[in-house]
């Protein structure tokens, strides 16, 4: 039917779009005030490339196919991108690269949320070439700053550590492994003691599974467990993080270690910033350090450290709604420009691009025709246009105030 959308796709009309730019908008001045600089990559990525981090299973990109065969799909996130775009095109730049974004990706029918939608609008931010304490605190920070900026104060920061959770997976046995995780990760404690697991074994997986609350009850549960070196280090790593953090003390912060993303290039802390819609828990946003994907990017496969996060625009926007903090109309034109006869049209485009010309910005309309001074003072009126200017053709004009 060619009065309707594509399946899946939809229309912003003009406050739809007024509503998305404040979101948008207070978000990007945040990241500036980070010192972040924005990138954009390309809608069209190769099959390849939005694989290579298995980021997502391969039926949720939309594919398209080129008269070269060569495989494309729509990009599904931005983080491949970014590292695809820095190793190839950023390859001498100096680290850290703070970077971020403002764009639309696309799943085919992704946990079939919104009536089935498919295209879906992020902002987020990937800080390269820094690992550690600050730049894991410096991401989780900003990633507050920015809903702060959004007005938004009934949120709570759920952390993980994926490090330390494929660590502890790794006690059970390999063919069962992935079931093992798929249970934790859906706190689906029915199939935990289905598995074919003996008692200690079944005994740390729902204690995995039982990992979240008070940081400091979950870290607690997690040194009972026999800890190598490595393991023990990401622990006290964690611990220091979760020091800080809580020294900020602007944001409710839960500790989760059954927290596992769907994403497997997570190698460190990951994260999800959720939020409350209508009673309900809302994910707005979720992130973690990935410090190995850039090298699958890589010709000589060299690592470079990341970290970053993305806030979904479409569900900021549904739990703001309910605020009235949005714009509840579209900006409204500030002059309506009237050339009093056809000989005043010159001069009325040359008033019209003076005022638009001004140091302030202003939205100034031209009264096309068509209508007599009463209909002209309706239409400013309906508008909510503050100003009426008449124009002779000598170039000289009334100003009226619209009442």
């Amino acid at each position: 039917m060619v009065y309707q959308p594509a399946a899946g796709a939809r229309d912003l009309l003009p406050l739809d779009v007024a509503q998305k730019r404040w979101i948008e908008d207070r978000l990007q001045q945040v990241f500036h005030r980070w010192g972040y600089h924005r990138i954009i990559t390309s809608t069209l990525e190769r099959m390849d490339t939005i694989m290579a981090g298995e980021a997502i299973d391969r039926h949720k990109v939309i594919q398209l196919q080129t008269g070269q065969d060569e495989e494309l799909g729509l990009r599904p996130e931005l983080t491949a991108s970014i590292a695809r775009t820095v190793v190839t095109r950023m390859d001498m730049a100096h680290y850290p690269q703070r970077l971020y974004y403002n764009a639309n990706v696309f799943r085919r029918n992704w946990e079939k949320r919104h009536n089935h939608q498919q295209e879906y609008y992020q902002a987020g931010v990937e800080l390269l070439g820094a690992e550690g304490l600050l730049a894991n605190a410096e991401v989780l920070l900003l990633a507050s700053n920015c809903l702060t900026a959004l007005g938004l104060n009934q949120w709570h920061l759920i952390l993980g550590e994926a490090g330390i959770t494929k660590s502890l997976l790794n006690a059970f046995p390999p063919e069962i492994r992935s079931q093992v995780r798929m249970a934790i990760a859906n706190l689906d404690s029915v199939a935990i003691d289905t598995l074919p697991l003996g008692e200690d074994l079944h005994k740390q997986a729902r204690i995995m599974m039982d990992l979240r609350g008070k940081s400091g009850d979950v870290l607690q549960k997690v040194s009972n467990f026999p800890l190598d070196s490595s393991q023990q280090a990401a622990v006290n790593h964690l611990k220091s993080l979760v020091e800080l953090l809580e020294a900020e003390g602007k944001f409710s912060l839960i500790l989760d270690l059954s927290l596992i993303q769907t994403i497997d290039y997570y190698t460190g802390i990951v994260f999800e910033v959720v939020g409350d819609l209508n009673g309900q828990a809302q994910v707005l946003g979720r992130g973690g350090r990935y410090d190995q994907l850039l090298g699958l990017y890589h010709p000589r496969r060299e690592n470079t450290p990341g970290i970053g996060f993305e806030l979904s625009i479409d569900d900021l926007y549904q739990v703001l709604s309910s605020t009235q903090q949005l714009p509840q109309t579209i900006p409204s034109s500030n002059w309506l420009v009237v050339p009093e006869g056809d000989n005043a049209q010159v001069a009325a485009f040359a008033h019209a691009q003076k005022l638009r010309d001004s140091t302030h910005l202003v939205r100034v309309e031209m009264e096309l025709g068509g209508k007599d001074p009463q209909g002209v003072r309706e239409y400013a009126r309906e508008r909510s246009i503050a100003q009426i200017v008449w124009i002779k053709s000598d170039g000289t004009g009334t100003i009226e105030t619209v009442s």
